[in-house]
């Protein structure tokens, strides 16, 4: 299968050392940008490929198999236009990717579920957590429990670092809001598929109701609104985006009408050694639980060797930190579950379907999405059974997406 990307920042850097351990695959094109000579070194250098820099997506289109679209969020809708375009002026294009979350609003994200009918091709919407092996051994491990006791009744997940790399994630217009945008759907998502029994379609569950509190507790105060306006050149004091979020859904099982939640809590103010995921769970009788930062390996940095260490991340995703005592994740890119979606994708793209999870997937993960922005914004329960909910969310643009976040994250604070 020959694949092209479209975007070559740090996602698709780490899609591409995923793709060493996905057999039946090659990297042969990229969009030409000004990290794109850099993508292609790596992809040589790790052997999935070398790609060819094209100056347009038709080019790229016309030069592969399954195009991934792992550019900025606000340039999803006009990339796939191209794509169509492309594919209807005779590209034979088998299918698309795209990285979470599939768009900033309701419209955004429909439009392009619609593009890729209109295109016929099939749809692989990527979100790396329900693809980790801690998730799926655990599930495994734990199904006969589920299958004599029942499924489990409360889920909580997190994902929490110190503040994303590009620059345009901080800006809640181009992004689509703030850490609820970036890492929320990822928590969502990873939730609703813990708490569905097995063996049962990723839409089992019936969501109910969503709760949602978004907050800006570190990135709005001197002197971090001072250091990011300097770093990245976004002013938080006029447009923020929230730096926390937490929320719970509901959710009821159909079959035996129970009610089972998910707790999701996520935060670019991370203080702590760099990315961590946080799942558990608990049901009659049984637990489980998983954390990133938990592992076999351990180096010790003191202060005399901590200036020889120029990548703090090559020990750890986002890492903060350069010396004391750090965890050392030996292969990151199947810690989080990049590797197995990858060959999900491959295989079943392969066989003529869609993904495990395809773009109408991403389509409810971004109604939950925007129906927790709406909760935080009105400051109440939003329940997802009235039909006049589908019908606000279907044309809801969150206040801080439109860079009204002061009205909702400084609500009765003081000048």
């Amino acid at each position: 299968m020959r694949l092209g990307f479209i975007g070559a920042g740090f996602i698709s850097t780490f899609h591409a050392t995923a793709l060493t351990m996905v057999r039946d695959v090659e990297v042969t094109a990229v969009l030409r940008r000004s990290r794109s000579p850099q993508f292609v070194e790596h992809c040589a250098s790790v052997g999935v490929g070398t790609p060819v820099e094209y100056d347009s997506i038709a080019e790229v289109v016309r030069n592969c198999d399954v195009v991934a679209i792992y550019n900025p969020n606000f340039l999803r809708i006009e990339t796939m236009n191209e794509i169509v375009d492309a594919v209807e002026a005779g590209a034979a294009l088998t299918g698309v990717v795209i990285e979470k979350p599939l768009g900033r609003t309701m419209k955004e994200a429909r439009t392009l579920v619609d593009l890729a009918k209109r295109a016929k091709l099939k749809t692989a919407y990527f979100e790396n957590q329900i693809f980790m092996k801690a998730i799926a051994a655990q599930r495994d491990q734990l199904k006969p429990s589920i299958n004599a006791m029942g499924a489990p009744s409360l889920v909580r997940s997190a994902e929490e670092h110190g503040g994303p790399h590009a620059n345009w994630f901080w800006d809640p217009v181009q992004l689509g809001g703030g850490v609820l945008m970036d890492m929320g759907c990822h928590s969502i998502a990873v939730g609703q598929h813990l708490l569905t029994p097995p063996d049962k379609p990723m839409s089992f569950l019936k969501p109910v109701s969503v709760s949602c509190d978004t907050s800006l507790l570190k990135w709005g105060e001197s002197p971090w609104r001072e250091q990011l306006l300097k770093e990245r050149g976004i002013d938080y004091g006029k447009t923020p985006a929230e730096d926390f979020a937490t929320g719970i859904i509901t959710y009821r099982n159909p079959d035996t009408g129970a009610i089972v939640k998910s707790q999701f809590t996520d935060s670019w103010m991370f203080e702590k050694q760099g990315l961590r995921l946080m799942m558990d769970g608990m049901g009659p009788g049984y637990a489980f639980e998983v954390n990133t930062l938990r592992s076999p390996a351990e180096i010790f940095i003191g202060d005399a060797a901590a200036e020889s260490l120029a990548d703090a991340e090559l020990a750890l995703e986002k890492s903060t930190a350069t010396r004391g005592l750090l965890p050392v994740q030996a292969n990151e890119a199947d810690l989080y579950g990049y590797v197995d979606e990858n060959r999900d994708m491959v295989e079943r793209f392969s066989r003529g379907e869609d993904a495990m999870l395809n773009w109408e997937y991403g389509l409810e993960i971004t109604r939950l999405l925007m129906a927790a922005y709406c909760s935080a914004e009105q400051g109440k329960v939003i329940d997802l059974t009235d039909p006049q909910i589908d019908e606000i969310l279907e044309n809801y643009v969150p206040a801080i997406q439109k860079g009204e976040g002061n009205s909702v994250l400084r609500r009765g604070a003081k000048n």
